[in-house]
C-alpha cells in the first residue's frame, strides 16, 4: 500500500510540483489549499503518512494549522514537515518547538523532497514498529511475571495445611477494592500481584511453626511475625518492581498504629497496604480452619466495621462491606 502524503500550500504550482515530484515516488499525494481545508477534510478521513504544511498562507498560517492539527483526534502523531521560502532561523526554531520534524526549503529540488519526505516517513513507521514490538514484548514479559509469580502464591500457600488458594484470593479482593477506589487498571493489576505475594515472606518460616494445630507461644509468634520483613527483603530484590515490597512489608500493619513490623500508623501506612490488609482480614474469617468453619457474612460485617479505624483504613473497609451487601449468596469466599 502506497505511503499517504498530503500537501498543503496556497500556491497552486507548488501544489503541482510537489504532487508530481512524490507520485513519481510511488507516494499517494492530496493537495490541500488552506490549513482551515486541511482540519476539516482530517475530521473526515482516515490519517495520512506525513503532512507537507506551508508556513506562509492566507487564513491559518502553518504554525496555526499546526497548533488546530494536534486538536484533531488521531493527528497527534502525525508527522509534518514544514514548507518555506524563507530561509530564517527563527522562523525553523519555533515550527520545531511546535514539533515539526524537519524544514524543507522552496522551490523543490526534486530529489531532496523526495528524499526527506521517503526518510522521514520511514523513521515513523519504523519508529510506531518498535513502539508496537516493545509493546508486545512487554506484555509477554507480563504475563510471564504474572504466571511465576502465580506458583510462587501457589507454593506459599501449600506451605500452610489450613489455607488453599488463599493468595489468590487475597489478590482478587484487594483488586476489587482498588477498582472501586478508582486505581487505573494497570494499578490495579499491580496491586494484584501484591495481593498474591503479600505472604511470600512465609518461605522462611518453619511449616512446623506455620502448621502448628495448638496455640503458638510468644516466641513461635515472634518468628511468624518475621514474614512481612522476610518478604520485604525478598522482592526488594527485583530491581523493576521494587514497589511489590510495600504490600508484603505493611499488611499487618494497623490504622492506629498498633500493628506490625514497624508500627506505622493511618496515612503513613502505604495505600496498598492498607487495602491488603482488609482483603486479608476478609479471607482470614471466610475461610476454613482446623477449629472453625468460615464465619457468617453477618459476623464478618461486624467484624470490619468493628475494626473501621484501629485495624482497618475505614475508607477500604466500607467498600469491603459493600462488597459484602452486594455478595447475596455469599460466594467470597473458600469453596
Amino acid at each position: 500500500m502506497a505511503d499517504w502524503v498530503i500537501v498543503v500550500d496556497d500556491d497552486e504550482k507548488n501544489l503541482t510540483m510537489a504532487g508530481r515530484i512524490l507520485s513519481k515516488a510511488q507516494m499517494k499525494v492530496t493537495a490541500i489549499k488552506s490549513g482551515e481545508a486541511l482540519i476539516g477534510f482530517l475530521k473526515e478521513k482516515d490519517m495520512p503518512d506525513l503532512i507537507l504544511l506551508d508556513v506562509k498562507m492566507p487564513g491559518m498560517d502553518g504554525f496555526e494549522t499546526l497548533s488546530e492539527l494536534r486538536k484533531v483526534e488521531g493527528a497527534k502523531d502525525v508527522p509534518v514537515i514544514f514548507l518555506t521560502a524563507d530561509d530564517n532561523e527563527e522562523t525553523e526554531t519555533k515550527g520545531l518547538l511546535m514539533g515539526a520534524v524537519d524544514f524543507i526549503k522552496k522551490p523543490f529540488a526534486p530529489e531532496v523532497l523526495t528524499i526527506r519526505v521517503r526518510h522521514m516517513i520511514d523513521l515513523d513507521h519504523l519508529q510506531r514498529n518498535l513502539i508496537q514490538e516493545v509493546d508486545r514484548k512487554t506484555k509477554e514479559n507480563e504475563k510471564m511475571f504474572l504466571h511465576i509469580v502465580s506458583s510462587l502464591a501457589a507454593a506459599i500457600d501449600a506451605k500452610d495445611s489450613y489455607t488453599n488458594g488463599h493468595s489468590g484470593r487475597v489478590a482478587e479482593y484487594a483488586k476489587e477494592i482498588a477498582k472501586r477506589s478508582g486505581y487505573q487498571e494497570k494499578q490495579q493489576e499491580d496491586i494484584y500481584m501484591m495481593g498474591l505475594l503479600h505472604d511470600v515472606g512465609k518461605i522462611g518460616i518453619p511449616d512446623a511453626v506455620i502448621n502448628k494445630p495448638a496455640r503458638l507461644t510468644d516466641e513461635e509468634y515472634d518468628i511468624i511475625k518475621n514474614h512481612p520483613a522476610m518478604g520485604a527483603r525478598i522482592l526488594g530484590s527485583i530491581r523493576e518492581k521494587r514497589h511489590l515490597a510495600d504490600g508484603a512489608r505493611w499488611h499487618h500493619e494497623r490504622y492506629d498504629g498498633s500493628g506490625y513490623p514497624d508500627g506505622l500508623k493511618g496515612e503513613d501506612i502505604p495505600e496498598v497496604a492498607r487495602i491488603i490488609a482488609v482483603a486479608d482480614a476478609y479471607d482470614a474469617m471466610t475461610s476454613h480452619r482446623s477449629y472453625r468453619r468460615p464465619l457468617s457474612q453477618a459476623v464478618v460485617k461486624e467484624e470490619l466495621e468493628k475494626g473501621m479505624g484501629t485495624q482497618f483504613d475505614p475508607r477500604f473497609a466500607k467498600i469491603m462491606i459493600g462488597m459484602i451487601e452486594e455478595d447475596t449468596e455469599y460466594r467470597l469466599r473458600e469453596e
